[in-house]
């Protein structure tokens, strides 16, 4: 088993700063803006020559009784539980404060290997930086700066040094990565909860509660997956923050990364123009998706019509897409989700031999031929896949850059029918034979 080591310290320390230069990645928001991180972000740790796991967390109040910062110090107490070593951040410029002896206290209480990270040093004398953190009672302060790297190796080496050299170090397999996606207040983090049986990210009944893109490794009937709860996506116009615009963009590259999208939609709220406009970017990014439409549980039968309705309405470029009416609080529905996103990850990643793909498109060409161009009519004369995530097929012909619009969407179908593509987009590139004679007058 690899060691983890959590990151743990009060806000704005710069714990998530620290993930990234651990994890060589982007993956943890940075600002300069206090309690920017909310939930438990995990990462391989990629500094140094020993395989490790980075937890970065929320900051930490132990005194929180209520409220979201209750919540965040809920998920940090989560990640203390889970921890091989903690890396208690300070900053150096700030100097010690009351709430980080409270932590103190608290870490001390957990018999953990404990460091003490003084961070935010660059440009000062190391020995001068940490000498007021001595009275924390956790060892030796180690003065680094996570910014620049400066001291950074030489933590990860000292912090990993009582592990076994021959920890596992090769990754499990990760399996379909599957980003939750949808409007704020839909659901979304309590879908992720049901799905691995714990709290794992805060679910809060205020909108805006999830900022970052959680990453969340877990296994399911012998399978296993990557969740990412992603925040919620507001119209362009009510973005705001600057806080709100990092999520936004968050957002946008876990959509991009995964492999199947699972787009929730409030069914009490109804079927917004903006569950419309996230759907077409995750089709716009070619990804598999399912839709789920949540607290179903909450409506009657007028209601669910409608519903019905305003999907196959608002939302009828998905037709490729299943639909799953679930109740993410009751768990109701989430099993037969999880089958139509392995139906969906499968249609995205298959393998199209070139022989069946070229009978596929000879057969829908006999059944409906292209129409004339001028006195030439477009040939399409066979084809091969062209990659996947999203499935895409190359054919080669003759003067198919004449080939309209109607006609391509035809083919589309008939490649879904005949190789039973469900929950996935497919997309077509046309190759043209170039005319050796056309350049001659």
């Amino acid at each position: 088993m690899k060691p983890t080591l959590v990151l743990v310290g009060r806000p704005n320390v710069g714990k998530s700063t620290l993930f990234n230069r651990l994890t060589r990645s982007r993956d943890a928001l940075v600002a300069d803006l206090p309690g920017l991180t909310r939930d438990r972000q995990y990462g391989i740790g990629r500094l140094g020559n020993r395989p490790y796991l980075v937890v970065d967390t929320a900051g930490f109040d132990p005194a929180a009784k209520e409220g979201i910062m209750h919540e965040m110090a809920r998920q940090a107490e989560q990640a203390i539980a889970e921890a091989d070593a903690l890396l208690f951040i300070v900053d150096g410029r700030v100097g010690l404060t009351p709430h980080d002896k409270a932590i103190a206290d608290r870490l001390r209480r957990t018999g953990r290997p404990l460091h003490l990270v003084v961070n935010k040093a660059e440009g000062m004398r190391r020995e001068m930086v940490g000498a007021e953190f001595h009275e924390l009672g956790c060892g030796e302060p180690m003065a680094v700066s996570a910014a620049h790297g400066d001291g950074v190796r030489e933590l990860v080496d000292i912090a990993l040094a009582p592990f076994p050299e021959d920890a596992a170090d090769d990754e499990e397999e990760a399996g379909p990565r599957v980003a939750i996606v949808g409007r704020p207040n839909v659901g979304k983090s309590t879908l992720v909860n049901a799905l691995i049986g714990e709290e794992r990210v805060i679910a809060f009944d205020m909108p805006g509660t999830t900022r970052d893109a959680i990453s969340i490794p877990f296994e399911r009937n012998g399978r296993h997956y990557t969740l990412i709860d992603t925040a919620g996506l507001r119209r362009r116009g009510k973005v705001f923050e600057a806080i709100e615009k990092f999520s936004v963009i968050k957002t946008l590259q876990a959509v991009e990364q995964s492999n199947v999208a699972v787009l929730m939609v409030d069914a009490a709220d109804g079927i917004s123009d903006q569950d419309a406009h996230i759907a077409g970017f995750v089709l716009e990014a070619g990804r598999a998706l399912v839709v789920a439409v949540n607290k179903w549980d909450k409506l009657d039968d007028y209601a669910r019509e409608r519903i019905k309705a305003d999907l196959s309405r608002k939302l009828h470029f998905l037709s490729f897409a299943r639909v799953h009416y679930v109740s993410a609080l009751n768990g109701e529905g989430v099993n037969a989700l999880m089958k139509s996103v392995d139906a969906a990850y499968a249609a995205a990643m298959i393998k199209l031999p070139t022989p069946q793909l070229t009978r596929a498109l000879q057969a829908a060409v006999a059944k409906q031929a292209p129409p004339r161009h001028g006195l030439f009519r477009p040939k399409p004369r066979f084809a091969h896949q062209g990659g996947s995530n999203p499935p895409i097929i190359v054919i080669h012909g003759s003067a198919l850059e004449h080939l309209p619009g109607a006609y391509l969407r035809y083919l589309e179908r008939s490649f879904m029918e005949t190789f039973r593509l469900q929950g996935t987009p497919l997309r077509l590139e046309l190759k043209s034979a170039r005319n050796p004679y056309a350049s001659e007058k």
